[in-house]
């Protein structure tokens, strides 16, 4: 990974030189899923890794009780690395944060709701207002490489990158919500119809042959980013859970979070 971190680190940093130093706070579960706990073990190496060169301060936390109003104060720019809050007074605090200027990215599962499941969809404002994609309905398998497309080629975001790039290895989310049908949405990345059929199955709804599906979209409303990318691929046939694919090892993907993670940490609250 050192290969691919270097040119991408001087690339990014050589603009950083008088930038104020941004914080930023991780919020994070890592309890479900091996290949949602292998992202985001992935995800604070990486982060960490990039910090410094780039003027951002990056904290680690499972401690969902830090996501309140006097602690956010302190901090630019708020993730979810793969869950969401779920006690009321978190919530509300998200709420205000985000309400009042304060930046988020979030990654894959952070969006996922259903009723009925462990995470059902009980949070209208943020499945609904924020993100914008509703509930989940259902998702690619095996976890596999797409071909995503740029959208917006004029958002800073995506400053740079090809129009479309081979993406790492992903188990892809479909919404209930038509994001398209919702002004408020900005899609920066979809899924390439070269990318079809998508997934190997073996079940033949895990495989998509057609249709449009926004992978990565900001709300013009709030400073934010969602997604979709964070589940690396996973041994689970064999029983062994090895880690199969990593989702930082792609350096356009890098190149596409740390731009993303710099628009909201230098923008304006």
């Amino acid at each position: 990974m050192k290969n691919v971190l270097l040119p991408l680190l001087l690339l990014l940093s050589c603009c950083t030189y008088g930038q104020k130093k941004f914080h930023v706070i991780a919020f994070y579960t890592g309890e479900q899923d091996q290949a949602h706990i292998s992202y985001v073990h992935e995800a604070n190496k990486w982060f960490d890794s990039v910090a410094t060169a780039n003027n951002f301060a990056y904290r680690p936390t499972r401690n969902w009780s830090l996501l309140n109003e006097d602690t956010l104060q302190g901090y630019q720019v708020v993730m979810f690395l793969d869950t969401r809050p779920e006690k009321p007074e978190q919530r509300a605090a998200f709420q205000s944060y985000m309400e009042k200027g304060g930046a988020w990215i979030g990654f894959h599962f952070a969006a996922f709701a259903l009723t009925p499941s462990a995470v059902p969809a009980n949070w209208d404002w943020y499945h609904n207002t924020f993100l914008g994609s509703g509930a989940y309905v259902s998702n690619t398998w095996r976890p596999t490489s797409a071909v995503l497309r740029v959208e917006d080629r004029k958002h800073p975001v995506v400053k740079g990158l090809p129009p479309t790039f081979k993406s790492s290895p992903n188990e892809w989310y479909r919404w209930s919500n038509d994001l398209t049908k919702n002004p408020d949405i900005d899609i920066l990345l979809a899924i390439d119809s070269s990318s079809f059929p998508l997934g190997t199955g073996p079940k033949q709804y895990e495989i998509w042959h057609s249709g449009y599906y926004p992978v990565v979209w900001t709300n013009k409303k709030f400073r934010m980013v969602y997604m979709n990318m964070g589940h690396n691929d996973i041994d689970y046939e064999n029983h062994t859970n090895k880690e199969l694919s990593f989702t930082f090892d792609n350096p356009i993907q890098g190149k596409l979070v740390l731009q993303a993670l710099l628009w909201l940490g230098r923008g304006k609250k």
